[in-house]
């Protein structure tokens, strides 16, 4: 979920390379070939190292980016085109009324330790997910599902309260992974999936590593790769070195934009700027004053110029929205001008709310770079229309997901939220915003009752309208995925339309 709340996936890896070795003999030069051995291990840099390496248990995204798709897969998955794409489910059909969801499964499927996938291992692992006692982070992914059968081992069927026009997407995404019986007690510490890669340790504070599963089920598939070290680099400035230095192979996501121009000139190292669905929201708890008065949330959006703001907290590196939506999301409208930066017009709005003062209050930062960046660009701001913004560093997760996610104590924060398509948190109740709008619930609601793509696109473009009036947090600016890698290193994920590292398909060039 959260990066911040982030990012953003599947590879080939192939190596080899020919060394030559020439003998001078009496004036004559005579080349014989000797194969170096092919390069089959990667080290990639994570900026946040995660607490638990469950998907199904807990939010944060660092967690997938990990082990969704190496380690853990779905009955679905999603491709890097956003695609969805089958998995452990080969085929579905879904019935005419929306209601049934029937999934034909993989056969010959094993997990890590051996046990078999079949359908009673895929209902254990959604029961799981949606049962009383779930921990899942996303447990209202689930909430549509009446009851699952298994006719038979290799046949899945979700019978459904209502239509749930999302239900594919959501099957896709981390939090849907399956785990096994015997092993998802453990999966915290000690992950054990289906898929390409085995865990093989945690180091905390340092690195996870994995080894190629030599028993991978998909035989389509092509795994170059025999070993992967995710190394945790919090500090852009060692980020940096560690990539000049080749300690580190690839970083798809460096934290720091301003180091990226350093890179340009390396002929090693390849420099790839995509898009991601990270979009960074300055939050506001409706339910506390002054953000409880629609008209102070909206004054305090046209304090902002999003421009300047992009310049100061990822150099220039960003996208601008007016919206909880990004330009690579389906039925996206463009609403940067509904509230546009006007510092008069901010003024007046907050005289007529009954703070011609202004008024004081402070936002929690966590400690990822672009926050308090933003954050002191967007205190200046506040201070021209008389408002005083207080910055309170916050230590993400913990700290951050106890005071503002789960506490709901806070005046605002500001956060990268990186799960795809995941407008509908401005309905979940509770949620921190603490925004209540049935109007905008209801919309929602009717995405989740149609198939017709036409008609979803339509009630996004509605839901987007409604929280670019309503302001409930402060939609500042969708960040890019800023890549830096060698350059023969193929197979990576350019773009992030799920914040992942995908390693099914990378590969060193020879």
């Amino acid at each position: 979920m959260h990066h911040a709340f982030l990012t953003s996936k599947r590879l080939l890896l192939k190596t080899c390379g020919l060394g030559l070795a020439a003998t001078l003999v009496f004036g004559f030069t005579t080349a014989s070939p000797v194969f170096a051995a092919a390069k089959t291990s990667l080290v990639l840099g994570m900026g946040i190292e995660p607490a638990g390496l469950d998907p199904t248990i807990a939010a944060p995204v660092a967690i997938g980016q990990v082990t969704w798709q190496n380690i853990f897969e779905g009955l679905v998955t999603i491709d890097r085109d956003g695609k969805i794409q089958p998995q452990l489910a080969k085929s579905w059909t879904i019935s005419d009324d929306g209601l049934t969801y029937t999934f034909k499964l993989q056969a010959g499927v094993a997990f890590h330790d051996g046990e078999a996938f079949d359908s009673s291992v895929a209902k254990a692992s959604l029961e799981r997910a949606r049962g009383t006692d779930s921990v899942n982070p996303q447990k209202r992914f689930f909430a549509a599902i009446d009851m699952i059968d298994t006719p038979d081992a290799e046949t899945l069927v979700l019978k459904l309260k209502q239509p749930a026009g999302s239900l594919l997407y959501w099957l896709a995404l981390p939090s849907s992974s399956i785990v096994g019986t015997k092993s998802a007690a453990d999966d915290k510490t000690t992950p054990v999936g289906t898929g390409p890669f085995k865990f093989v340790g945690w180091a905390k504070g340092d690195k996870v590593e994995l080894e190629a599963n030599p028993t991978y089920w998909n035989k389509a598939v092509t795994v170059k790769l025999k070993k992967v070290t995710f190394r945790f680099i919090a500090d852009p400035q060692a980020q940096a070195a560690a990539l000049k230095s080749g300690d580190v192979d690839a970083f798809p996501e460096f934290g720091a934009p301003e180091l990226v121009e350093t890179f340009k000139d390396d002929a090693r190292l390849a420099t790839v700027i995509g898009n991601t669905e990270l979009k960074v929201v300055a939050g506001m708890n409706n339910a506390r004053k002054p953000f409880d008065d629609k008209r102070v949330r909206q004054a305090l959006m046209m304090a902002l110029d999003r421009s300047t703001i992009i310049d100061g907290a990822w150099s220039g590196y960003g996208t601008a929205i007016g919206s909880h939506y990004t330009p690579n999301d389906r039925g996206y409208v463009d609403l940067t001008g509904v509230y546009g930066f006007d510092p008069t017009k901010a003024k007046a709005l907050l005289a007529e709310a009954g703070y011609p003062s202004g008024f004081t209050f402070t936002i929690k930062t966590p400690q990822m770079a672009y926050a308090p960046r933003s954050a002191q660009v967007m205190q200046a701001m506040f201070a021209d229309i008389g408002v005083t913004m207080n910055i309170e560093p916050t230590e993400f997760p913990a700290k951050w997901v106890q005071d503002v996610l789960k506490g709901r104590d806070y005046d605002m924060t500001i956060v990268a939220h990186a799960e795809p398509m995941d407008i509908d948190i401005y309905a979940r109740d509770p949620y921190y915003f603490n925004y209540k709008n049935p109007a905008f619930a209801d919309v929602l609601a009717k995405v989740e009752a149609t198939a017709d793509p036409a008609e979803q696109n339509k009630l996004y473009g509605d839901a987007q309208k409604i929280l670019a009036e309503d302001v409930p947090a402060l939609f500042l600016f969708v960040m890019p995925k800023l890549g830096i890698w060698d350059k023969k290193l193929k197979g990576l994920w350019e773009n992030e339309p799920i914040p992942a590292n995908v390693l099914t398909e990378v590969y060193w060039e020879e």
